[in-house]
């Protein structure tokens, strides 16, 4: 796999959200049966929708990372999990992703059909992630995350956000390159949301472009549905928020992102598509 190949330049890369969790804050539940089982046939009507609707890979993700969510065992996260990356693997022809951060679900996953691993904590969690990876030759987006989901939006403080995220994300790229990723086969995350306030989420989108210098890989924010667009907008409802998390990318897009991790595809293909034309016509 090549990163080239995945976030070519001639586009932004749309990733499509599919939380097989019961807690995820915007979509948990959706995609489980009563006793927790996953929908196949469900999770794949979706997934078809949203490649339809121009994502070009799929996101699946089995353990809450929303602030205060709580650990999931690796043998829970994998029965949710890796039935419906089999399933999306023989019905879609896009590559995907499993949002852990945790090896032996990794393993699983890539084992399954997976070709991405989308790890939010960036290594930090579970160093042998990494050595996953380079195993089956697959990508790597690794995350900004101080601390745990649980915990994480508790004294949060940065002196310089860009800086020290863009300073954390390079010890991670240089973590997974010494057990044996590709550099090309990594991208980074700057984890809106993730151990942030809200003026720390807005600077990093605003300036997704620098932090893609400072770093030297592909960047790929995910600010779609999240609480600090329902504090700038009132929103209470995740599911109001698409047209803010439509603006959200458009204006990280505008500023140098290469990717966007979007619930809703559509309005946000539509508002990437025009963002990239802005930042072209200004370069």
């Amino acid at each position: 796999m090549n990163w080239t190949t995945i976030l070519p330049p001639e586009r932004v890369t749309i990733v499509g959200v599919l939380n097989a969790t019961p807690d995820s804050f915007s979509d948990g539940g959706r995609f489980l049966l009563d006793g927790g089982a996953p929908d196949i046939e469900f999770a794949v009507q979706e997934a078809r929708a949203m490649v339809e609707a121009g994502a070009h890979w799929i996101d699946v993700g089995g353990e809450s990372t929303r602030p205060g969510a709580r650990e999931v065992d690796a043998r829970e996260e994998i029965r949710r999990t890796r039935p419906v990356i089999e399933a999306l693997a023989k019905h879609l022809g896009v590559p995907l992703s499993i949002d852990t951060r945790k090896s032996e679900v990794a393993d699983a996953a890539l084992g399954a059909g997976a070709t991405i691993v989308n790890d939010v904590s960036g290594l930090a969690f579970d160093p042998a992630l990494a050595e996953v990876v380079a195993r089956h030759g697959a990508g790597l987006v690794v995350g900004h995350l101080r601390g745990e989901p649980a915990t994480m939006q508790q004294g949060v403080r940065f002196d310089a956000v860009l800086a020290e995220v863009a300073g954390e994300l390079r010890a991670a790229v240089r973590v997974a390159e010494a057990a044996g990723v590709a550099s090309e086969q990594i991208a980074v995350d700057p984890g809106i949301g993730f151990g942030k306030e809200l003026e720390h989420n807005l600077a990093l989108l605003a300036r997704a472009g620098e932090l893609r210098e400072r770093v030297g890989r592909p960047v790929l924010v995910g600010p779609s549905r999240k609480a600090f667009l329902g504090h700038l907008t009132g929103d209470e409802s995740p599911t109001a928020r698409d047209t803010a998390s439509q603006a959200a990318c458009a204006v990280a897009v505008f500023a140098g992102a290469d990717a966007v991790r979007v619930h809703e595809v559509a309005g946000a293909r539509r508002a990437v598509q025009v963002a990239r034309a802005l930042r072209e016509a200004r370069t």
